[in-house]
This record gives structure tokens, C-alpha cells and sequence, in this order.
């Protein structure tokens, strides 16, 4: 993806920081189109889809097209990868192996997975990053040029934890809070330990079948995305590529999930409402600390620039960056994907429009 729109991505927080006033008027969904307008138009997006639930009224939108030198317009109903928004997935499996009194949240990961990490880590600091490990993929080049020599390279993930476990703790466990892929890959790991099953299996069988999610899938290490989508590009030599194809096993329970944002909105509006969780751990998956502020077990608690609280999780992978947010009370929602562009503008404003429009 666009170095631009990574970087986007990894400071979504940031946009909720600046004032505005909440009101009680509906989503204006010309200020929507006008702000997924802009994304594409300064060139960093080749096309964008959205969704939005504004109390009983839902719409989508998209601008852009599917492809470059096509006029085919991004599909409504497309599948993309949605990146770090499979955190969710995996921290509502484990949080259900918790109900099921198979997982101590606070008990070492060493219980399960003895000898992979240092003994003091928790199962919860890996949930709530504050694990202390280093992050994986700090090792690993995601723009599209030093991607592409590795784009389909195949990884376990005990390699991905062996990259982590290479260098020293950065800081104590439980003192400090950083946002860390190497957290979600042993989780994954534990997972299909409790199990016995694959973490794909696992995901599948215990949330994706229960909401009728059809358009959800985790890939392994399949490269394609299977059904209708946009097509994502990078500049490699100098020379716009397509980037839509790689081998998605870098990621794994980390961020590899494809899905469509109805699918996406389907999972949230269960999850937040307690579908798919005990009352115990419903109560865990939002619960942050003086040290965690604002990440709970798999998701961001945060408030937009108003002050509304938002709930979900943004996504950024080589090619696509999402978002699904939504309100506690589920009246405003949002789930978008972004196939990256070749250009390099500045979307944070844009971004922001969105935000301000749909939340405050």
C-alpha cells in the first residue's frame, strides 16, 4: 500500500483529537460522499467503498473504480482485506475459550504454550498489548517496494514469533501500552492449542457459521481474493504494480481476514451486544486500564472529536486500509475499505470529514 496511507492508518487515534459539536441531526450523506471523494481524488485511494447505519436508516457509497484504466466502479458488495480488524476475531475466540473456563486470562501464557515467550507474559497483556514484546512486523518492509521480494513468501508462525522473540523485551509486562502484532500470532497459536483445530477452523466454527458471515473467510495462504473486488496498486521500479495478490500467512491471526463491510457490521453489532460472549468476558472486551487507556481485549474504546465514545478496530495491510466503529448503543456505525492508489497526498482530513459526520 501507499506509504502515505499506511501511515494513516497507524495514526488513526490522531484524528480524535481535535473539537466539534454533537448534534442530534441525521448522517448527511453528501458530506459522506464528498469525503470518500476526496480520499480518491488526491490520489492515495483507487477506489473506496462504505457503509453507514445512522439509527434505522443504513446507506452505502463508493468512489473510484475497481481497477486502474477500467471504468468499473468499486464494487458495493466487495470483499478486501481488512487487516488488523482480525484482531476482533481472535480476541472474541478467546474470550469465548475464557467463558468456557478453558483460558485463565490472567494466567501466563506459559501455561499453554510453555518455552515461546518470557514466563511473566498474561494471556490479557497479549489481548491488551502490553506485553512488552517486540513487534514482528517492525522487522519486515510493508511499502510496496520492499514488500514485493517477500510478497509470497509462505510463514509459520512460529517464524513470526522467533522474529519477535530475537530481540529484547521494550519495556516490562503490564507497565506500558504498544500496539503489537506479535501479541495476536501467539494467541493465535494458543488458540489452536485449547482447541486442537486450526486457527482458521476454530474462527470459522465459533463465529463465522453462528452470524451466517458467507462473504468472511480466513485465507491461510491463499493469495487471492476470492469474489468480487477492487484491486489495489503500489509503485515498484518506478512503475505503478497491481498489489492485490500476496500471500496473506504474514499476517495470520494477526490481519488476514477478507470480508465485506455488511459482514463486518453483522459481526460488530453482535459482538457489542453480547451475541457472541459471556456477561463476564462482554464486560472484559471494552474494560481498559490507567496504563491501556483506550484498547480494551481486541478493540479500540475511544472518543471521537465531539466526545462520542466509539467502539471497533481500523486495519492497514500491503493494499487496503479499513475501518468498522461503531456507538455502544449501535445507532451510528461505520465500515469502510480503502484499495490503495499510487498517488501520495495527505488523506487525513478527508478522513477526518467522515468521522466528524457520521459520529459528531
Amino acid at each position: 500500500m501507499g506509504t502515505r496511507l499506511l501511515a494513516t492508518t497507524a495514526a488513526f487515534s490522531l484524528l480524535f483529537t481535535g473539537t466539534a459539536v454533537a448534534d442530534n441531526t441525521g448522517v448527511d450523506r453528501r458530506i459522506v460522499q464528498e469525503g470518500i471523494d476526496e480520499i480518491v481524488a488526491i490520489g492515495v485511494a483507487q477506489g473506496t467503498q462504505i457503509r453507514v447505519t445512522d439509527g434505522r436508516t443504513r446507506f452505502t457509497a463508493r468512489s473510484g473504480t475497481a481497477e486502474r484504466n477500467s471504468p468499473r466502479p468499486v464494487p458495493l458488495n466487495g470483499r478486501f482485506r481488512a487487516g488488523s480488524i482480525t484482531k476482533t476475531f481472535t480476541s472474541t475466540v478467546v474470550l469465548q475459550l475464557a467463558g468456557e473456563g478453558r483460558v485463565e486470562l490472567d494466567a501466563p501464557v506459559e501455561r499453554y504454550l510453555p518455552g515461546l515467550i518470557d514466563q511473566r507474559i498474561t494471556v490479557r497483556q497479549l489481548l491488551q498489548m502490553t506485553s512488552g514484546l517486540f513487534n514482528y512486523t517492525n522487522a519486515l518492509p510493508f511499502d510496496p517496494q520492499g514488500f514485493e521480494p517477500i510478497r509470497f513468501r509462505q510463514w509459520r508462525p512460529e517464524e513470526l514469533v522467533a522474529i519477535s522473540t530475537s530481540q529484547p523485551l521494550q519495556f516490562e509486562p503490564g507497565t506500558a501500552w504498544e500496539y503489537n502484532n506479535t501479541n495476536y500470532v501467539i494467541l493465535g497459536l494458543l488458540i489452536e492449542k485449547v482447541t486442537g483445530e486450526e486457527y482458521e477452523k476454530a474462527a470459522s466454527q465459533r463465529v463465522l457459521k453462528p452470524l451466517h458471515l458467507n462473504e468472511t473467510t480466513f485465507p491461510g495462504d491463499d493469495p487471492e481474493i476470492r469474489g468480487p473486488h477492487a484491486h489495489s496498486y503500489g509503485i515498484v521500479n518506478g512503475q505503478p504494480v497491481d498489489t492485490t495478490r500476496w500471500n496473506p500467512s504474514v499476517f495470520w491471526a494477526v490481519g488476514d481476514v477478507i470480508t465485506t463491510t455488511r459482514d463486518l457490521d453483522t459481526f460488530y453489532a453482535a459482538l457489542l451486544t453480547g451475541k457472541l460472549l459471556e456477561p463476564a468476558q462482554q464486560a472484559e472486551l471494552t474494560r481498559t486500564t490507567a496504563v491501556s487507556t483506550d484498547y480494551g481485549l481486541g478493540v479500540f474504546v475511544e472518543k471521537a472529536p465531539c466526545g462520542t465514545m466509539i467502539i471497533g478496530h481500523p486495519g492497514g495491510v500491503p493494499g487496503y486500509v479499513s475501518y468498522a466503529y461503531s456507538t455502544p448503543d449501535l445507532k451510528r456505525r461505520v465500515e469502510f475499505s480503502v484499495s490503495a492508489g499510487i498517488g501520495t497526498g495527505d488523506p487525513s482530513q478527508a478522513y477526518l470529514k467522515l468521522i466528524n459526520e457520521i459520529f459528531c
